[in-house]
C-alpha cells in the first residue's frame, strides 16, 4: 500500500477538527480574551500531545527520533508564526463573521505563492496573475462593507488586514512545521510527525504560559475557570494538529493546504447554525473567487 495517498483523509480530517477547534475558540474568546483563548489550544492541546506520541512509539516499535541539523530552526520558526496567526485569526473573528474570517485565512496558499515571488524570484504565469487578481476582488468583495468602511475598528480595513495577516502567518507555520518534520534524523512519517507535534506543542505552551503569567494572569486564570470547554478545545486542537503534521510528512504544504479549502464550506454551515451569521450574497460571491483564486495559483504552480 502507498502511504504517501494518506494525506488526503488525514487533510479532510484535520480540516474537520480545526473548525470544531476554531469554533470552540471563538466562543472562549468572549470569555477569556483573545490571548486566554490563543493558549487554550497549546496548554490543554499538549499532554494529548504526548498521549498520541507515546501510543506512535508503542505502536510503531521504533526509537523516539532525535533532532537533525535545522529541526531547531524550523521548530521555533512553525511554532511562533503560529502562535501569531492564532492570536491574529480569533482577533479577527471578534470583528467579522466566523466563515468570512475563514475565507480570509484561505489567502494562505496565495501568499506562499507570492513569497516565492518576492523572497526568491520565482516567476509567474499570466493564468497564475489572472488567479491573483481573481483572488484579490474576493477579498474586496468580502472586506469591503459601505456602512462601515471608513472605520477602522468595526468592519472596515483592520478585520480584513488581521485575517489576511493571519494567512500569512500560518502559510509560515507550514513551512516551518514540515521543514521539522524532515529534519528529524528517523523513524517513519507517523511517528516523525507526531514528536514533531509533541516538540511544538511543548515550546508553545511554554512561551504562551510565560508571557501570561508575567502580563496577563487573568487571562490564564480565565482558562482555567473554562477548564471543560478548554479540555476540548485542547483535545480538539491536538487531534487536527496531528493529522495536519501527517498530512505534512506526506506532500508539499501546497497540496495540503489546497484541499483544506473545504474549510470555506464547512466555516459557512457553522456561521449560520451556531452563530447565526448569514453571509450577504456579496461576501458569499467573495468567498468563492478567493476560493477560485487560490485553486488557480496553485494548479498553475504544478
Amino acid at each position: 500500500m502507498d502511504i504517501s495517498a494518506l494525506w488526503v483523509p488525514a487533510t479532510l480530517i484535520a480540516s474537520v477538527g480545526q473548525v470544531a477547534r476554531n469554533t470552540m475558540q471563538r466562543r472562549l474568546t468572549e470569555k477569556i480574551g483573545t490571548l486566554g483563548a490563543t493558549q487554550v489550544r497549546f496548554l490543554y492541546g499538549f499532554p494529548f500531545a504526548l498521549v498520541f506520541l507515546a501510543v506512535a512509539l508503542e505502536i510503531s516499535g521504533e526509537p523516539l527520533p532525535g533532532p537533525g541539523p535545522g529541526f531547531g530552526f524550523y521548530l521555533v520558526l512553525g511554532a511562533t508564526a503560529q502562535i501569531a496567526a492564532t492570536a491574529l485569526m480569533l482577533a479577527a473573528m471578534r470583528h467579522r463573521s466566523f466563515s468570512v474570517v475563514t475565507a480570509l485565512l484561505k489567502t494562505e496558499a496565495l501568499q506562499i505563492a507570492l513569497f516565492g515571488l518576492v523572497f526568491l524570484g520565482d516567476r509567474l504565469s499570466i493564468p497564475a496573475v489572472g488567479a491573483i487578481i481573481l483572488a484579490t476582488v474576493g477579498v474586496v468583495l468580502v472586506s469591503w462593507n459601505p456602512r462601515t468602511a471608513g472605520d477602522m475598528r468595526s468592519g472596515g480595513l483592520l478585520p480584513v488586514a488581521l485575517g489576511i495577516a493571519a494567512a500569512a502567518m500560518f502559510a509560515v507555520s507550514a513551512v516551518g512545521f514540515r521543514g521539522a518534520i524532515l529534519h528529524l534524523d528517523s523513524g517513519s512519517s507517523f511517528l516523525r510527525a507526531t514528536t514533531a507535534l509533541a516538540w511544538s506543542l511543548f515550546l508553545q505552551t511554554a512561551m504562551l504560559a510565560a508571557w501570561l503569567i508575567l502580563f496577563d494572569r487573568q487571562a490564564l486564570l480565565g482558562s482555567f475557570r473554562e477548564w471543560r470547554s478548554s479540555i476540548t478545545a485542547g483535545f480538539l486542537g491536538a487531534g487536527a494538529s496531528q493529522f495536519w503534521f501527517i498530512g505534512f510528512a506526506l506532500t508539499a504544504a501546497a497540496n495540503v493546504r489546497t484541499l483544506a479549502l473545504v474549510e470555506v464550506l464547512m466555516a459557512q454551515a457553522i456561521s449560520r447554525r451556531v452563530f447565526a451569521q448569514a453571509p450577504t450574497r456579496r461576501e458569499t460571491l467573495g468567498m468563492g473567487l478567493i476560493v477560485a483564486g487560490v485553486l488557480g495559483i496553485l494548479v498553475t504552480a504544478r
